[in-house]
């Protein structure tokens, strides 16, 4: 199993909610400590999203941060992306297949039994924990009872996401949560995210 990076921050990228361009919200991020970033703005063109993929891996070498492709397993390996955050249905075992042993493979899961299915993950992002404005229609939200209780079912690092701020990150944590990701606060806000590297 690859590790989670250190620390176990995953920032979801959605550009429609950022304050500036992409790259330069990287770099905002990776200067205050951030070290895993992913890729997801599947609306680009095949070719966009690579050339937007390639510079954010360009960005993050000098800081030793990560950056995955959200659902993408040949994007990811044309830009030398780190790994690959896959859907539900996605397969774990194919992306480790064509992106090698270290790749860091990750599976959104909405509930126990989609966790539990991810077989071969290195990861699983649980969601929405809270209530959240970035992915409206993925509701109720599991709350802090239901995510302990998923963390203690399941053999991989749950990543808690959907209303996660830096508060609220420490509350998953303590929940059993390996780690946390976000993807509203961070892109309209980076500078926000400094207390969540420590």
């Amino acid at each position: 199993m690859t590790p989670l990076p250190t620390p176990p921050v995953l920032v979801i990228t959605d550009r429609t909610q950022a304050a500036r361009p992409l790259p330069d919200i990287a770099e905002t991020l990776f200067a205050g400590g951030i070290r895993w970033l992913s890729l997801r703005d599947r609306d680009l063109p095949y070719l966009a999203r690579l050339a937007l993929a390639r510079e954010l891996v360009a960005r993050a070498k000098p800081y030793g941060a990560v950056v995955t492709v959200h659902g993408d397993i040949e994007l990811a390996h044309a830009a030398g992306a780190a790994g690959v955050h896959l859907g539900a249905r996605g397969n774990p075992a194919a992306a480790r297949a064509r992106l090698g042993p270290r790749a860091l493979i990750g599976v959104s899961t909405h509930d126990l039994a989609s966790a539990q299915a991810a077989t071969g993950a290195d990861y699983v992002t649980l969601s929405p924990i809270f209530l959240t404005s970035s992915k409206p229609g993925y509701g109720p939200a599991l709350g802090l009872d239901r995510l302990a209780a998923i963390a203690a079912a399941v053999a991989v690092p749950v990543i808690a996401l959907g209303g996660i701020d830096p508060v609220t990150a420490q509350d998953c944590r303590r929940a059993g949560a390996a780690g946390v990701a976000l993807m509203g606060l961070a892109m309209a806000t980076p500078e926000a995210l400094r207390g969540l590297s420590a």
